[in-house]
């Protein structure tokens, strides 16, 4: 086994042939860097929107529910 890998030819690298150099970032790039952030924050508002939306939602639900008088209650009534 060894042998075998003993006769395999070397590996050569041509160092003279440089690959074409890469321009520099564009405006376009960068403005659409923060484009895509500005659609994550956008969507991350909208998912906070309607947390807190439903969050508000069921503790109206919530306090409709109990009667007034109810003294034996566990939460604070949400006066929105």
């Amino acid at each position: 086994m060894f042998l075998l890998l003993a006769q395999q030819q070397p590996i050569v690298v041509d160092l003279a042939k440089q690959p074409e150099p890469t321009h520099d970032i564009s405006i376009e790039v960068v403005l659409s860097m923060f484009a895509v952030a500005g659609i994550f924050l956008l969507v991350a508002f909208i998912g906070c929107a309607i947390v807190a939306g439903a969050t508000i939602l069921y503790k109206r639900w919530r306090d409709g529910s109990t009667p007034e008088g109810d003294a034996a209650h566990s939460h604070i009534r949400l006066k929105i």
